[in-house]
């Protein structure tokens, strides 16, 4: 926390000068420094940005920008906490070399796992009234915040290519990587896919904690963290939701045993997600969603494989296999949703209405 920070802050933005404020930190800040600003009557949050995991701010400034254009001409049933713009009119503001940008501050709760079935479908049906409200903007139009985040054939390529330069690895290293390596079926099924899907302005990161529950649960009250929004496909943000949200244990896990697809969850969220996307999806899109949380937990496997073979340089790690050990949760969590295909497949048809 910096005290430094107010004087410049009531000079950025002229709202703020004639109040007292209070600076104090604000949650546990994994990637940007976030702050809790506290005036007489209101608050809000101050972010200083991370460009050690975010290198182009000016391209979320700008992908943050069309959506507050586009939000004058369509409202949404819950809030979308956007930059403040300072008396320059940007969204970002230096401050001591630094960029920090500011929001207004929403009321409510956050969770990190369900409670219960009701708020898998609360929280699938707001990302998918996101995609259709967000149906105008051009996803083609929106610039790449982190490039090639989820584009499985690179990841893929990378795993191999680190692969070829590790000469020794033990049995079960040999076992996951040879399981990764023989899921190319799923690579060029993604490949073909993304020829055929158009191009949606998407979240791409659809855990449960991105969004604020009101206090008593019953409903989402914002959408927030859209520092990954970008152009994408449907499949990524309902297969992110499968990942985080069907699992019964996270990926943190090292009990293998209990690592499995709940198909209760997996309606749940289609039914929540179907029901913000069916005006906008297109036939292959409809289809796509069955495999996107495959799609996505393999994504993961491949990453967290890959950080783990070359010294987890990515992934902060609590002990020096938790790379290793997240791989092969993701592995496990891979092969029960590959298991239960059939299984959803039937939930898809009962759910959408339509004929895989």
């Amino acid at each position: 926390m910096n005290v430094d920070l107010i004087p410049i802050l009531t000079q950025s933005y002229t709202f703020l000068a004639d109040q007292s404020l209070l600076i104090s930190e604000l949650g546990e800040g994994l990637i940007h420094e976030t702050l809790l600003i506290e005036g007489k009557t209101k608050k809000w949050v101050l972010q200083g940005f991370n460009e050690a995991v975010f290198n182009f701010p000016e391209r979320i400034d700008y992908n943050l920008s069309l959506l507050s254009t586009h939000s004058k001409t369509r409202s949404l049933p819950f809030l979308l906490p956007l930059p403040i713009l300072n008396k320059a009119g940007k969204g970002l503001t230096k401050i001591g070399g630094k960029n920090y940008r500011l929001f207004d501050f929403v009321e409510g709760k956050t969770l990190q796992l369900i409670e219960n079935p009701n708020q898998a479908f609360l929280a699938a049906q707001a990302y998918g009234e996101f995609a259709n409200w967000a149906k105008d903007i051009s996803g083609e139009a929106m610039q790449e915040t982190i490039p090639n985040f989820h584009r499985l054939d690179h990841r893929f390529q990378k795993l191999e290519e680190v692969s070829h330069s590790r000469k020794k690895l033990t049995s079960e290293e040999k076992e996951i990587l040879d399981f990764y390596l023989k899921q190319k079926p799923l690579i060029d099924w993604y490949l073909a896919q993304i020829n055929e899907l158009p191009i949606r302005v998407t979240h791409n990161d659809t855990k449960i904690n991105n969004l604020i529950f009101a206090e008593d649960l019953s409903k989402v009250e914002a959408l927030i963290d859209l520092d990954t929004l970008m152009g994408g496909f449907l499949m990524y943000d309902f297969g992110d939701l499968v990942r985080t949200v069907t699992c019964t244990s996270p990926e943190t896990s090292t009990n293998w045993e209990e690592i499995q697809l709940i198909p209760e969850i997996f309606e749940e969220l289609l039914k929540g997600y179907w029901e913000g996307v069916k005006g906008i999806a297109t036939s292959n899109e409809a289809k796509s969603l069955i495999l996107g949380g495959e799609i996505m937990t393999l994504i993961m496997g491949l990453r967290f494989f890959t950080d783990h073979l070359v010294g987890n340089v990515y992934y902060r790690v609590s002990y020096p296999e938790q790379n290793f050990h997240r791989a092969k949760n993701q592995l496990i969590f891979l092969k029960s949703q590959q298991d239960t295909r059939e299984l959803l497949i039937r939930i898809w048809e009962k759910v959408t209405g339509l004929n895989y």
